[in-house]
C-alpha cells in the first residue's frame, strides 16, 4: 500500500507544501488526492516566488493584468487568490467528506506585517473576504505581535494557520489564543466551527542546533546532533495532548469545537547525512497534520515506513531538551533566532517577487 495513504490509518493528515498554477490545471493535484490521499495544501511567499518567477504558468496572466493597469502588488494578489480559490474548489469534496476536518488551502498575509498586529488583522480580513471559501486558512506568523492578531481573527471566525512556530512555550501561547477565541465566541453565542492548525517547523531546528552543537566543547553536545527538532516536536505534541485533553477544552468540544491540530512544517531534510524522510517518519501520530514538499512526498511514497512514533520516547525527548540547559545552550534564544530568520526569508521572497513582477509589468506595457 502507498505509505502516504497509510499515514491516514494513524490519524495523520497529509497536506502538500507546494502550489503552482500548472498542477491545478493539468490534473496533477487531483492525482495527488486520489493516489496519495493528500487532503490539503499549504503555501507561503517563498513557494509563490518560486512558482511565479520560475515557471511559465503565469506569464499570460501577468501580461493581461499589467495591460489592465494593475500594480505589482495587485498582480500578486490576483494570482495568489485565484490559485488558492481554484485549489480550494478542488479540495471541496475532501472538505465535505471529512466534515471540515481537512480539505484546506492556506494563503499567507503580507510577510512585512509580521510585527504589526493591526496590519495583520486588516490584511487577513481582506484576504478572507477575497477568497470567499469556507475551506481556506489565512496564515499568520506566531510572532509576539501575531498572537493578539491570531486571537482576534479566530474570534471573528476567520480560519487561521498559525505559522513559523519553533518553540514549545510559544506553541502554548498559540493554543491559549485559540482557546480564548473559542471561549469568546461561545460567550457571544456564536458557533465554534472556526478551523485552525499550529504549524511547527522542524528541520530548520536541527540545521541551527547541529551547528551550535558541533562547536560546543563538550562531547555530550555532539551526541545530541539530529535529535533536537524531533525532541521539540514531541514535547509540543505532549503539550497539545495536555491542553486539548483538559476539562477546559472538553467544555468547548461539547459545543462543537475541534482541537487546533499541530501541523509539522519544514519536513524536508536539509542535512544529506540524514534520511530524506526523517521528519515525516519520526512524527506520525493521531490528530496531527504533516505538510510535505514535492521531493519529500515522492521520497516517502517510495520508501516511507509508517508507524506511530510521535508518542514514543517522550521522556528521552524531554531529557535531550533539558540537557541543552545543562550544556549552557539557550534553546529559546535559538528558537527566537529561527523565528526572526523565518520572517526575514519570507519578506525577502516577497520583495524579490515584487521586483520580478515590476520588471514583467514594464515589459508587458512597453
Amino acid at each position: 500500500m502507498n505509505p502516504l495513504k497509510q499515514l491516514q490509518s494513524f490519524g495523520q493528515s497529509v497536506w502538500l507544501d507546494f502550489i503552482r498554477r500548472g498542477i491545478l490545471k493539468d490534473g496533477t493535484l487531483q492525482n495527488f488526492i486520489t493516489r496519495d490521499g493528500i487532503s490539503g495544501v499549504t503555501s507561503n511567499p517563498s513557494i509563490f516566488e518560486q512558482a511565479i518567477a520560475h515557471s511559465d504558468d503565469y506569464a499570460s496572466a501577468i501580461r493581461a493584468l499589467a495591460r489592465a493597469g494593475k500594480s505589482p502588488a495587485e498582480i500578486y494578489q490576483t494570482l495568489t487568490v485565484e490559485d488558492v480559490q481554484r485549489a480550494a474548489d478542488i479540495f471541496k469534496p475532501v472538505y465535505e467528506a471529512t466534515q471540515g476536518r481537512d480539505g484546506y488551502v492556506s494563503l499567507e498575509v503580507d510577510p512585512r506585517l509580521a510585527y504589526d498586529t493591526a496590519g495583520t488583522v486588516e490584511d487577513a480580513r481582506r484576504l478572507w473576504g477575497l477568497l470567499a471559501r469556507p475551506n481556506v486558512m489565512i496564515k499568520v506568523p506566531a510572532t509576539r505581535e501575531g498572537l493578539p492578531a491570531i486571537r482576534q481573527l479566530l474570534t471573528e471566525g476567520v480560519n487561521v494557520n498559525v505559522t513559523l512556530l519553533f518553540s514549545v512555550p510559544r506553541y502554548r501561547e498559540v493554543a491559549e489564543a485559540y482557546l480564548q477565541a473559542l471561549e469568546a465566541r461561545a460567550k457571544a453565542g456564536l458557533p465554534l466551527d472556526v478551523a485552525s492548525v499550529a504549524s511547527f517547523f522542524v528541520s530548520r531546528i536541527d540545521t541551527l542546533m547541529d551547528a551550535l552543537l558541533d562547536h560546543h566543547p563538550c562531547a555530550e553536545a555532539r551526541a545530541l546532533k539530529g535529535k533536537i527538532a524531533i525532541a521539540s516536536a514531541k514535547a509540543a505534541y505532549a503539550a497539545y495532548r495536555e491542553i486539548f485533553g483538559s476539562e477546559r477544552f472538553a467544555t468547548l468540544a461539547a459545543q462543537g469545537a475541534r482541537p487546533q491540530r499541530l501541523l509539522w512544517a519544514s519536513t524536508s531534510t536539509k542535512n544529506p547525512a540524514y534520511s530524506d524522510v526523517k521528519y515525516v517518519d519520526a512524527l506520525i501520530g493521531p490528530q496531527t497534520v504533516t505538510t510535505i514538499p514535492l521531493k519529500t512526498l515522492e521520497a516517502y511514497r517510495d520508501h516511507g515506513r509508517p508507524a506511530e512514533r510521535l508518542t514514543q520516547g517522550v521522556a528521552e525527548a524531554q531529557a535531550a531538551l533539558a540537557q541543552l540547559g545543562e550544556l549552557q545552550i539557550d534553546l529559546e534564544a535559538a528558537m527566537q533566532q529561527l523565528e526572526d530568520e523565518g520572517v526575514q526569508k519570507f519578506v525577502q521572497a516577497f520583495e524579490q517577487l515584487m521586483t520580478t513582477l515590476t520588471a514583467a509589468r514594464m515589459q508587458a506595457v512597453s
